[in-house]
């Protein structure tokens, strides 16, 4: 009984914490959502139901990793990069941008069944910019065609530019179309946006199928 009470203590903490989160707010992308926005969408006033484990797995592991990550859905980012992303991102480390912030994306990295949403070979990345930042740029590239997502980790060379965004004014929403060609099944979007306001990168990882 008392293990129990510590644990339903910790929760409410954690819930207390992720409450207060949104006066530090960033942004994500919403559609499709980044896997940690999709973990928080989908069960962040239900984090406690123990169905998650076999309804969401993946989610199921990256809260039993790090609550914390999905609270904070909108901070997943690095400052100082200067523009070298690749340098600064290890392969199989793009998901939590190089294990950014002492590791606390980590489980975004893990391979596996992620909740994908279903998109039409044209589609529209939207970017929720909830400080209003502006971008410096937006970067979309999509995994090639033959990556497997549910038994590859995510690697620089398996992805494709297809989108390019120059300079945009703060706006609560940037809405990127982008075309994904001949492109069928599972993927990866994988979306950079360079801030603004400072010299900080967000990366997004969102699972789709075409």
């Amino acid at each position: 009984m008392r293990l129990r009470a510590v644990a339903v203590l910790a929760a409410a903490a954690a819930l207390l914490v992720g409450l207060a989160q949104p006066a530090g707010a960033h942004g994500s992308t919403t559609d499709p959502p980044s896997r940690n926005y999709g973990c928080w969408q989908r069960w962040g006033n239900d984090f406690q139901n123990p169905a998650m484990a076999t309804q969401d797995p993946m989610c199921w592991q990256a809260w039993q990793t790090e609550t914390q990550a999905m609270w904070n859905w909108n901070g997943l980012y690095r400052e100082g990069v200067a523009g070298n992303h690749q340098a600064a991102i290890p392969d199989g480390q793009l998901c939590s941008a190089g294990r950014t912030q002492g590791g606390r994306y980590r489980a975004m990295d893990a391979v596996g069944a992620w909740k994908a949403a279903d998109k039409p070979r044209n589609f529209t990345v939207n970017v929720l910019d909830q400080a209003l930042h502006g971008a410096d740029y937006y970067l979309v590239y999509i995994t090639r065609q033959g990556f497997d997502p549910l038994t590859q980790p995510l690697r620089w060379s398996d992805l494709e530019l297809v989108k390019q965004v120059g300079k945009t004014p703060p706006q609560s929403n940037t809405l990127i179309p982008v075309n994904a060609g001949n492109r069928t099944g599972r993927h990866i979007v994988y979306t950079i946006w360079q801030a603004s306001h400072l010299d900080q990168s967000y990366y997004f990882c969102s699972d789709v199928n075409f």
